[in-house]
């Protein structure tokens, strides 16, 4: 995983790494801390009991699908333990004989002159229509460490089983759905929150359209998903997710971003899930402020001098030329037409065009 920085400090909301530990390049103001702090920050993708919401674990479906019959029993004896009726609604869910098909939700198809916020509302309302899952066992297996290439093939394989999701499927979800809009930026955004004694985690697809910033995901909040672009900056997003925790009486003790995603489907990077890490109450409210606007700045200055992920446009204009730029260049398109009078080696550059349409058709 690419190294980041990490703005990490003191307090009840998790231990920052040791310096000889840390990747190069990391940026950090840290603290030591006890063991308890440490444990809250453990790798959050091992065990059988992969993840603890709140303190309540839930499992991850190793098998693939169909879901094999271990899983299968697991999962309703775990539906058994956390529900409110017990036993008696999975034994009423099973034993049902007339149970109502659910609808197939349609993958999201767009106009070239489909304006990008309105896309990310038809991608958010399909994600929404895939339902949140409350099993207890989420059906997907979602390795961070995975390449991106991996992540889209399993992104491709929701779309074809319709099944409820959690936050970190719908991450990967809307990241497979926008990866046609190339002037669409796309990062994720984590956040971890304290509630009742227990920690809770939470992560979204921040997105950056035209200078605005807003949000894709899921969870079981309205106002803990979804955020059209229309914030001016990171902070300004950020502090939007703050406030709808307070209102669920959470507090936020850390935000970790990632870097932006590359747009190409085929690449065999990894997303940089924690590019910088931000703890709240060490900050305090106006660093916390900048160190955000920093993050902003980050990727920007990445994505201006080409070292961030690599734009479906910019790698096909080293193979193909595309139909935007045959349209802004007619002249010089034109003249190479004239250079090639027996076309024989016209066909060698359409080879590529196939990838693209078939690109965008999948999503």
């Amino acid at each position: 995983m690419p190294g980041g920085k990490k703005v990490a400090g003191g307090g009840s909301s998790g231990a920052a790494p040791t310096a000889a530990a840390a990747p190069s390049g990391v940026r950090r103001l840290e603290t030591s801390e006890g063991a308890s702090a440490q444990r809250d920050d453990e790798p959050e993708e091992e065990g059988e009991e992969d993840l603890r919401d709140g303190g309540i674990p839930f499992f991850v479906n190793r098998g693939g699908l169909p879901v094999d019959e271990a899983t299968w029993e697991r999962m309703w004896k775990h539906v058994a333990k956390i529900h409110p009726e017990g036993e008696k609604v999975a034994q009423r869910i099973r034993g049902a004989t007339d149970l109502p098909k659910i609808p197939i939700p349609s993958v999201p198809t767009f106009q070239p002159s489909t304006p990008v916020p309105e896309r990310l509302e038809a991608v958010q309302r399909y994600i929404r229509e895939l339902q949140y899952n409350h099993t207890g066992t989420q059906f997907f297996e979602i390795k961070k460490s995975r390449p991106l290439t991996g992540l889209m093939d399993l992104a491709k394989e929701m779309t074809k089983e319709a099944l409820p999701i959690k936050c970190l499927e719908a991450v990967i979800l809307g990241i497979y759905l926008t990866n046609s809009m190339p002037t669409l930026e796309r990062f994720p955004i984590s956040f971890k929150t304290y509630f009742s004694g227990n920690y809770f985690r939470h992560i979204v697809l921040g997105v950056n359209c035209g200078g605005r910033y807003g949000a894709l995901g899921m969870s079981r909040r309205e106002d803990l998903m979804y955020k059209p672009p229309a914030f001016r900056t990171l902070s300004e997003l950020v502090l939007d997710y703050e406030a709808a925790y307070g209102r669920c009486w959470h507090v936020l003790k850390k935000v970790k971003l990632g870097q932006c995603v590359s747009h190409d489907p085929h690449s065999v990077e990894q997303i940089e899930w924690k590019h910088s890490v931000l703890d709240v109450e060490r900050l305090g409210r106006e660093d916390f402020r900048k160190e955000l606007e920093r993050h902003a700045r980050d990727m920007r200055l990445k994505i201006g001098k080409g070292t961030g992920p690599p734009s479906p446009t910019k790698d096909r204009k080293k193979d193909v030329s595309s139909p935007q730029r045959g349209q802004s260049s007619p002249h010089r398109r034109n003249s190479r037409s004239e250079r090639r009078p027996s076309g024989e080696k016209k066909p060698s550059e359409p080879k590529a065009m196939p990838d693209l349409n078939g690109y965008q058709i999948r999503v």
